[in-house]
């Protein structure tokens, strides 16, 4: 399926990307950036999550209002493009949101996390901007895996593909074109280092294994738990001191760096540790090592012939954090750092393909 729009000096693009406690939207006209701006939310909305499409109405009406007050001409806009959330698994690609990614998204039939939020922002959006069509763009669900990934030690469970895959692939596409090769050349490790972390094995352009970033598998991030001991997670289960619910914040939503030092941010836990605090130094370096661990694991995946290993996302800022993983998978492949993830620039352009008519665009079912 095609989507083209006839070329005009205002072909507006909005892209949306949800975050705790924000959302960061930018409007691009054609490929210039005209407006950037992240939209604060009361963080006690954040973790009400007990209606997706509520809180999804909250922010669409905020990111309205910072439209009209900085005089962006709405009708103008053409595509309103956002990350995928927790769907049914798909393949990588830019979709149309339909009745079928609301009622998912909406249901959290796959999980509840804040990047469902985007699919949601952006269909209310685009019932109010009335030239505007609204898209996904390589959802955390995109699923290339090899089928060997997905066997677990129990048959009735299989391991799942939910990663980074818009800023994932959009960082190994960019180390490609900087050395001369086609991302379908080469055989990457790419670790997204945000408020969730992935690692993952990129096969000749396919993400053919990853760590879980979701709900437990791999390291712990700021705020998942990342894998656990199975037989005290079970016996904690049915300790009867949490409901199933909350037991399920505690993994994916209320984790890994949140739980040992009451705070998400990267940022403020690298401030933590240059000043010296001992705690902070031990859990930081705890995950980094995890982090390695996760890399390793990779290795073997594509049977050792790995062009370079890619570090991406918010923590890679920190110099400190980035140290102690490359000092511990420094002789594995060389290493390159592409610190912060544009996630609002990769995705606008995403929507000028789009509009452009260059490339196609997927239904959901």
């Amino acid at each position: 399926m095609n989507y083209k729009v006839s070329y005009s000096q205002s072909n507006l693009i909005l892209a949306i990307n949800p975050r705790y406690p924000f959302t960061k939207i930018g409007v691009y006209n054609n490929s210039k950036l005209i407006f950037l701006k992240k939209v604060n939310h009361a963080e006690d909305n954040l973790r009400i999550f007990k209606d997706c499409r509520e809180l999804a109405i909250i922010r669409k009406n905020a990111v309205l209002k910072e439209l009209v007050d900085n005089n962006i001409p709405l009708n103008d806009i053409r595509a309103i493009i956002t990350r995928g959330g927790l769907t049914k698994p798909v393949k990588s690609g830019v979709y149309f949101i339909n009745e079928n990614v609301v009622k998912d998204l909406g249901d959290c039939k796959m999980g509840k996390d804040i990047v469902n939020m985007g699919g949601l922002i952006a269909s209310a959006l685009s019932k109010e901007l009335l030239n505007a069509h609204a898209f996904i763009a390589d959802s955390v669900v995109v699923d290339e895996f090899d089928d060997l990934a997905r066997v677990t030690g129990l048959p009735e469970l299989q391991r799942r593909s939910i990663f980074h895959a818009l800023n994932q692939k959009a960082v190994a596409r960019k180390y490609a074109k900087s050395i001369g090769k086609k991302y379908e050349e080469l055989n990457l490790i790419v670790a997204h280092l945000g408020t969730g972390i992935t690692v993952s094995a990129h096969k000749k352009g396919l993400v053919v294994d990853s760590n879980t970033g979701f709900d437990g598998d791999g390291p712990f991030s700021p705020i998942r738990a990342g894998s656990l001991p199975t037989g005290d997670l079970i016996n904690l289960c049915f300790s009867g001191k949490y409901t199933q619910d909350e037991l399920l914040t505690k993994v994916s939503i209320e984790g890994g760096m949140y739980a040992h030092l009451g705070t998400f941010s990267g940022e403020e836990v690298d401030s933590r540790v240059q000043d010296g605090d001992p705690k902070s130094a031990f859990i930081f370096e705890a995950m980094a090592y995890q982090v390695s661990k996760a890399i390793g694991s990779m290795y073997p995946v594509l049977n050792g012939e790995v062009d370079a290993i890619l570090i991406t996302g918010g923590i890679a800022h920190s110099q400190w954090f980035v140290r102690k993983i490359t000092e511990r998978v420094n002789k594995l492949a060389q290493i390159i750092i592409y610190p912060g993830a544009d996630d609002i620039e990769t995705l606008a352009m995403r929507g000028l393909s789009v509009i452009n008519g260059d490339e196609e665009v997927h239904e959901y079912e």
